[in-house]
């Protein structure tokens, strides 16, 4: 009976030791896709189209969303200026995507266009404006980006005041010293996130000489201050760099309970890591799935879909039937990511697809939380070749709206929920 009673014990010991290392339980998810609008030209396609709720404009109940986004021109990183579509019932329909005079294309003073790319929004809501980071970058008359020299790429932001109606030119982020004299700072294609004491924590990738451009890249934090006028420089963390070719990558970052998590773009695989204050990070490891093989991501972003009860990754990989697609860029992904492991890995069996593979490339994607109850993944169908049309794409804007079992608490306190 003694030995009945042990086994038993030691079987409740064990289940509840599982229990307590998995994620949450019954924690689920639907997803409804639409096409914003579409274009399917041989001149443009529409690229990186990315959201965020502006809480102070509502109509009819909804608070407006605002996206980002511009055109591709069909040369490789060629990008026109920053257009703007928003949404005031919930996604159900757009308004037409409009120029903003002071986001477009400036010639520079050696006659170069100047652009900027790359751009994630996102709403400050102690000081109730709506920024936007991407990085500038320079044009010669064929298209091709000019890098020459120190600064020609440089991380800038722009801020939309909802109250005046009224766009900020680009301005350069304030990144402190170290950086200085850095051939190429770039916060592209990034998640940042906004601290409760309304410091921002900026990642970026950067080449600091001409000669680690395109091949030895590095990433680090900032963490900055921003007044509602412009972002000033606290502090910086870790340089996280990794010698494998064009190195590290379009970082993305995330707060999940009481940790951050950074994942990594790189040329042959995807690379994720952790920190306790968002700054100083654990080593670098592979993007692996639960049962230890790669997750099969790799010289494409990743990004975060975070739930107060679940960390989620939005992602493409390989062994997907889709070998005929560029760097394997569809279909695009969603799932839950396991933090409590002794990697962090994504669990295999909750991998669900957001949108399906047409023919078209689906890499340069946005994740925002957008209500409690709303998760969006923005990205627009890159036209690259006549397979893409073949095989059904039609150059939309794809809006894939991932809505919730149970509101996310960790967005309650800013974003309204959308009407019922």
């Amino acid at each position: 009976m003694r030995q009945r009673m042990m086994l038993l014990f030691c079987f409740i010991f064990l289940m509840m030791t599982i229990e307590g290392n998995s994620e949450e339980k019954n924690f689920s998810f639907e997803v409804e896709r639409t096409c914003a609008f579409s274009y399917a030209g041989d001149d443009f396609c529409w690229f990186h189209p990315r959201v965020a709720t502006i809480p102070v404009i509502h109509k009819n109940g909804y608070p407006r969303v605002l996206m980002t986004l511009q055109k591709h021109l069909m040369v490789s990183d060629y990008y026109s200026g920053i257009y703007t579509s928003y949404t005031d019932d919930g996604g159900k329909t757009w308004t037409e995507p409009q120029s903003i005079p002071e986001l477009d294309w400036v010639t520079n003073e050696r006659g170069h266009k100047e652009s900027v790319c790359d751009v994630t929004p996102g709403w400050h809501a102690p000081t109730k404006k709506y920024i936007a980071i991407g990085i500038r970058l320079r044009y010669d008359d064929s298209g091709h980006q000019v890098r020459d020299q120190n600064g020609c790429l440089e991380g800038v932001y722009a801020i939309y005041d909802p109250e005046k109606n009224q766009w900020t030119a680009w301005q350069p982020l304030d990144l402190g010293e170290q950086l200085k004299e850095t051939f190429a700072i770039m916060p592209g294609c990034v998640q940042w996130l906004i601290e409760p004491d309304g410091t921002v924590l900026v990642p970026i990738y950067f080449a600091k000489t001409i000669d680690d451009n395109n091949k030895n890249y590095s990433v680090t934090v900032f963490r900055l201050k921003f007044d509602g006028e412009q972002f000033t420089f606290i502090e910086q963390g870790d340089m996280i760099t990794h010698d494998v070719p064009r190195g590290m990558c379009e970082p993305s970052l995330a707060k999940y309970k009481d940790k951050y998590y950074l994942t990594i773009r790189n040329d042959e695989r995807g690379f994720v890591t952790c920190s306790r204050d968002g700054l100083h990070y654990e080593p670098i490891q592979p993007w692996v799935f639960d049962d230890g093989t790669e997750l099969g991501s790799y010289n494409t972003q990743q990004h975060w879909a975070v739930h107060s009860d679940g960390l989620f990754l939005v992602y493409t990989r390989r062994g997907a039937n889709n070998d005929h697609i560029i760097r394997h860029r569809a279909p695009l992904f969603i799932a839950q990511v396991d933090t409590k492991a002794e990697k962090i890995c994504v669990i295999r069996k909750t991998e669900r697809i957001v949108f399906p593979e047409r023919g078209a490339t689906m890499g340069n994607f946005g994740v925002t939380a957008v209500s409690p109850e709303e998760t969006w993944v923005t990205v627009g169908e890159g036209m690259f070749n006549k397979g893409a049309r073949e095989r059904g794409a039609k150059g939309c804007v794809l809006v894939g709206r991932i809505i919730w079992s149970k509101p996310n608490q960790q967005v309650i306190p800013y974003l309204p929920s959308f009407p019922k």
